[in-house]
């Protein structure tokens, strides 16, 4: 079987910054490439092409750090054939893998096999029409539905969403306000007012970190 290669533009040993790994030590694997053009983007470098880099020589990296979860985001992950063959190979590994999708691309390839965080672009996005929605009732226990928040209206528009398409138990629901832009104490008293179970996500990383250099970046020619 040939072994899947993916393109990237950032390797880094460092802490999940959000969600039910927060705190913990990952290998980020930032892919190259996304379809969209979000407003509150913070990681446009991403967009740009990078290097392709073959799932062994990220393997021996997370073995020698020790780490044993994957996390995998963009740019946008789904955009690669091969994502769900390098998920396949770092679960045979003996890892977890969490893939971290926008929520414009079907899922359905990785749906199952990992844990997977899938956002909803709100209005405030610019993105909002371009997100399939069905992708929620492929989520399961375990995974978990994101939204990004930068106004009320914002707020208002994720609820209406989980009354048309209400995800399955265990999937963990998170509102996050937009990192500079929206009061994280405002999101935590709509979330209170709207007697929703929902969980207030913070962006971790950018309070350990605010200067934007997060953990330790990984040189694979080392």
């Amino acid at each position: 079987m040939k072994e899947p290669v993916i393109e990237i533009c950032e390797l880094r040993h460092t802490l999940s910054g959000e969600g039910s790994t927060s705190g913990l030590p990952v290998l980020l694997v930032r892919t190259s490439g996304c379809n969209l053009d979000c407003r509150w983007c913070d990681a446009r470098y991403a967009r740009r092409p990078g290097t392709r880099v073959p799932v062994a020589a990220i393997l021996e990296k997370a073995r020698t750090l020790r780490c044993k979860t994957i996390l995998l985001t963009g740019g946008e992950p789904l955009l690669q054939d091969e994502v769900a063959a390098f998920c396949s190979s770092c679960i045979r590994a003996g890892l977890r893998v969490v893939v971290e999708t926008n929520g414009s691309l079907d899922i359905g390839p990785v749906a199952g096999r990992c844990s997977v965080v899938m956002d909803i672009k709100l209005p405030g996005s610019g993105e909002f029409e371009k997100m399939r929605l069905e992708n929620i009732g492929l989520l399961g226990k375990g995974d978990e539905l994101k939204f990004v928040v930068s106004t009320r209206a914002d707020f208002e528009t994720a609820l209406d969403v989980l009354d048309v398409h209400p995800p399955a138990p265990g999937v963990g629901v998170i509102a996050s306000p937009v990192h500079g832009v929206c009061n994280p104490a405002d999101i935590a008293a709509w979330i209170l007012d709207a007697r929703r179970e929902l969980r207030l996500g913070i962006q971790l990383h950018k309070y350990v970190w605010p200067a934007g250099e997060d953990g330790c970046a990984v040189d694979l020619r080392a």
